[in-house]
C-alpha cells in the first residue's frame, strides 16, 4: 500500500508568519501523567485534504488515562507494543485555521474552527477537513474544544443506541462528567423527561443544563427510583441487574464505557471490563430489554458534528467547562480529570 501523500508547504494556502517549530506535550514512553515532558517538534504535516490549526484550547477525553499508561494491555496491539505510536495526546481541539491543503472546499485561513483530531496537546494540530466544523458564535473556545468527543458520544448514546423518544423516561447516571453533560441536553431536545443523577455539588449545574429531575447518589440509589424507559449508564456504579431492575420491561440499557476505574487491576488491566459488555450482549438474547453497550467515539464523522452544531445554534446544547490549565499543565489535567472531582469538560489552552 502507498503512503498517503503529504502537502508541500509550497502546495499550502497558509499564514506567513507560521514558525517552524511549536511546543507540544509528548510522552515516548508508556507512564503515569508525569512521564508527559514539554518538547519543541516540527509543525505537523498537512494532507492534502487536511488543515493546520492554531490551538486555542483542547480538552482532556476520559480514555487518556488509561491511553498513557498502555491500559488495557490487549490494547496496545494497536496504540504499539512497548511504546505509544502517538506521542502526543488530545484528540479534541478548538482554534484557528493556519493552513489549508489544496483539496479543502470548506475552510479557509483565518477561520475559527473546532473537532476531531490526533495530537491536540500542541501549538498547532492538523486534522482532516471532514472531522471540522465552524466554531458556533455561541461558545467560547474552550467549550468548543469540550464538544466533540464528549457530544458525538452522548449524541451516539442517546439517539442511536438508546433511541429516545418524546416522553420517554430517561436516566443518565453519571449527568456531570464531560459525556453526562451532554447527554442531559440531548436527551432533553430529543423529548425526553430526564432525570440526572451526580453528587450534591453538581445537582445545580444539571438543573441548569435542563434536567427534570436531579438524584443525589450519595444519599439516594438512583436505581430505586425506575422503571425508566433508558437508561444512559456513564458512572458504571451498579450491577447489571440492578441496571436491569430500574428499566421498564421493554426499556433500554446504553453501557457506555467499559471502565470506570483510574487503576486498571486484574483481568481489567488486559480487558478493561469489556466482559460486561459482553454478559449484557449475552443477557440481551434472552431479554425484552435492550442492553447495548458502547465505546467512546473517537473517529471523525462529519453528519453527527453538524447535527451537534445543530443543537447549539438552537440554543438546546451548550458545554461547560470546569476547569482550564495552561497547556505546560497538561498532566494536571489529566490528573483532575481522573480524580473524581471534575465536573464538565476539563482542557487545556494555549
Amino acid at each position: 500500500m502507498n503512503a498517503p501523500t503529504v502537502s508541500s508547504p509550497t502546495a499550502l494556502a497558509h499564514d506567513p508568519a507560521l514558525p517552524a517549530h511549536m511546543q507540544a506535550m509528548v510522552i515516548e514512553e508508556y507512564g503515569p501523567p508525569e512521564a508527559l515532558a514539554q518538547q519543541t517538534r516540527p509543525l505537523p504535516e498537512v494532507a492534502e485534504d487536511g488543515v493546520l490549526i492554531r490551538m486555542n484550547a483542547a480538552s482532556v477525553c476520559g480514555d487518556e488515562w488509561h491511553l498513557m499508561q498502555g491500559l488495557p494491555l490487549l490494547a496496545r496491539m494497536e496504540t504499539g507494543l512497548r511504546r505509544p505510536k502517538r506521542q502526543i495526546l488530545g484528540l479534541d481541539v478548538a482554534g484557528e485555521v493556519v493552513a489549508v491543503g489544496p483539496e479543502v472546499t470548506r475552510f479557509k485561513v483565518g477561520d475559527a474552527v473546532f473537532g476531531w483530531c490526533e495530537g491536540a496537546f500542541a501549538d498547532y494540530v492538523a486534522a482532516p477537513e471532514d472531522a471540522l466544523a465552524l466554531k458556533p458564535d455561541a461558545l467560547s473556545f474552550e467549550q468548543a474544544a469540550g464538544v466533540p468527543i464528549s457530544g458525538l458520544t452522548a449524541l451516539h448514546a442517546v439517539r442511536n443506541r438508546g433511541e429516545v423518544k418524546p416522553g420517554q423516561k430517561v436516566l443518565i447516571n453519571g449527568a456531570s462528567g464531560g459525556v453526562g453533560q451532554f447527554a442531559v441536553q440531548i436527551a432533553k431536545a430529543l423529548g425526553g423527561e430526564v432525570t440526572g443523577v451526580a453528587s450534591t455539588r453538581n445537582l445545580q449545574l444539571i438543573q441548569d443544563l435542563g434536567a427534570d429531575h436531579v438524584i443525589d447518589y450519595t444519599t439516594t440509589d438512583c436505581m430505586q427510583s425506575g422503571p425508566y424507559d433508558v437508561i444512559i449508564d456513564l458512572a458504571q456504579s451498579h450491577s447489571l441487574a440492578e441496571c436491569r431492575e430500574a428499566l421498564t420491561k421493554t426499556g433500554t440499557l446504553v453501557l457506555v464505557g467499559s471502565a470506570a476505574a483510574p487503576s486498571l487491576t486484574g483481568r481489567h488491566r488486559w480487558f478493561k471490563g469489556t466482559d460486561r459488555w459482553f454478559k449484557a450482549v449475552f443477557l440481551s438474547l434472552f431479554s425484552r430489554q435492550k442492553l447495548r453497550p458502547m465505546a467512546s467515539v473517537t473517529a471523525r464523522n462529519q453528519a453527527a458534528l453538524q447535527t451537534l452544531v445543530g443543537f447549539i445554534e438552537a440554543g438546546d446544547l451548550t458545554a461547560y467547562v470546569g476547569k482550564a490549565l495552561a497547556l505546560n499543565e497538561a498532566a494536571d489535567a489529566i490528573r483532575f480529570t481522573q480524580s473524581g472531582q471534575a465536573s464538565g469538560k476539563t482542557v487545556v489552552t494555549a
